[in-house]
């Protein structure tokens, strides 16, 4: 064993300090990278070592291939850079059995000659490879204990009636003033309400998704940070079971300590109509101009409709849904086709203000004539096929262009 120390004594070391820090929180405790490039540059003028590159990088390495800075160091060593390492700490170079085989199958083709850490010395030697593939795994060792404790403490902590992470929109987090004492979760009185609004307007009234969204947003139901709440958070709270009283964590039903914001009758009921609403009511006809007309005379939102007559023939319209604050607003319905011809002629009549818009018209009208030479497309057929037919990007390129709002205002189409 000496006379392996001894050969390696006589190759000229020279060295890659390699510093590296996880963000993630089985490493919280480790040294910052610039603490650990700080001490190694001691240590390496104190024993005297030639340090010729510096590697550093904050990414885990719990599993192989997908750190670039250690595959910058293999590769450094493979190319004759360096044939040493100067690191922290042996779990900085690796924490799982891949990246620490390239490390020792690089020892055992005598490219890498020397590993220098804080506190030891590993070199080309059964005993300190050895060592070196227990310190290394070691780490992994230990953290895949701590997440089995931690797996441990919040299926008793749901035992307990608590459910880990936040609660949902409709409870807030009333921390304690004593020190020791555990949170508390309690209804949060400015958003509970609308809450409940969303299943009884399930329940019975037997609304689609999208028109319990329309409403509550009209009714001014916004998250804890002021924002509108989305159609998809919206289907999360209809299905959620911490509402009445009970939470769902890790594939199992807990009994909660929360207070209940509705009863249980209320949530099955809602549950009954939204599976209807999953099947074909939640995922009807996509109504864009829901999302860009208001109603001129009241503010509410727009809410399109399709129906059928006697004779069979479907037809859609939209209509003022008297949800800002008036609920006698007579501001009268406008038919699909309709929509579409004033929505166009108002494009028409201000594209040219409009320069990017414009471009984008004529571009695309250019691009789809070239297909149509003997019978073009006009801009107005070309702008209703969009409407009609388009993708909802299509759609969006073109209507969320203008700095001014389209409302709907008697039954007509106007821009302010």
């Amino acid at each position: 064993m000496e006379k392996t120390k001894s050969a390696s004594a006589e190759i000229p070391l020279r060295y890659c300090l390699y510093a590296r820090k996880s963000s993630e929180s089985d490493e919280k405790q480790a040294l910052s990278i610039g603490s650990q490039i700080t001490e190694m540059e001691r240590l390496a003028e104190k024993k005297g070592l030639k340090i010729v590159e510096k590697i550093q990088e904050s990414k885990s390495a719990k599993d192989s291939g997908h750190r670039e800075g250690f595959t910058n160091l293999m590769k450094g060593l493979s190319d004759g850079r360096f044939n040493a390492i100067l690191t922290w700490a042996p779990d900085r170079l690796s924490r799982n059995a891949g990246d620490l085989g390239k490390l020792v199958d690089l020892m055992d083709q005598k490219v890498l000659v020397n590993i220098q850490t804080s506190g030891q010395t590993f070199t080309n030697t059964p005993d300190e490879k050895f060592l070196l593939m227990i310190l290394c795994p070691q780490a992994k060792l230990e953290n895949d204990n701590r997440s089995k404790n931690v797996q441990r403490g919040l299926r008793t902590k749901c035992e307990m009636g608590v459910r880990p992470g936040r609660a949902p929109i409709g409870y807030k987090l009333l921390r304690s003033l004593k020190y020791g004492e555990p949170s508390t979760i309690i209804i949060d009185e400015e958003r509970a309400p609308f809450i409940k609004k969303a299943f009884e307007y399930l329940a019975y009234n037997n609304l689609s998704g999208r028109q319990i969204k329309e409403y509550l947003e009209d009714e001014g139901f916004r998250s804890c940070t002021g924002k509108v709440v989305g159609l998809s958070r919206t289907y999360k709270i209809l299905k959620e079971p911490f509402y009445y009283g009970e939470f769902s964590y890790g594939g199992a039903l807990y009994q909660g300590t929360q207070k209940p914001i509705i009863t249980k009758e209320l949530f099955d009921q809602a549950q009954a109509n939204l599976k209807t609403c999953e099947k074909g009511k939640w995922g009807r006809k996509d109504f864009f101009f829901n999302h860009i007309l208001k109603c001129a005379q009241c503010g509410s939102g727009v809410s399109g409709t399709t129906h059928t007559n006697r004779h069979g023939t479907e037809y859609t319209y939209y209509k003022c849904n008297k949800y800002g604050g008036t609920k006698t607003c007579q501001c009268k319905y406008i038919r699909e086709e309709a929509l579409f011809e004033e929505v166009t002629k108002i494009i028409v009549d201000v594209k040219d203000e409009h320069l990017r818009l414009n471009r984008r018209i004529e571009e695309d009208l250019r691009m789809i004539n070239r297909h149509h030479k003997e019978n073009p497309i006009t801009l107005q057929e070309h702008l209703i096929s969009i409407l009609k037919e388009g993708t909802k990007k299509e759609k969006s390129d073109i209507l969320r262009s203008f700095k001014e709002r389209l409302l709907l205002q008697d039954g007509a189409i106007v821009l302010t």
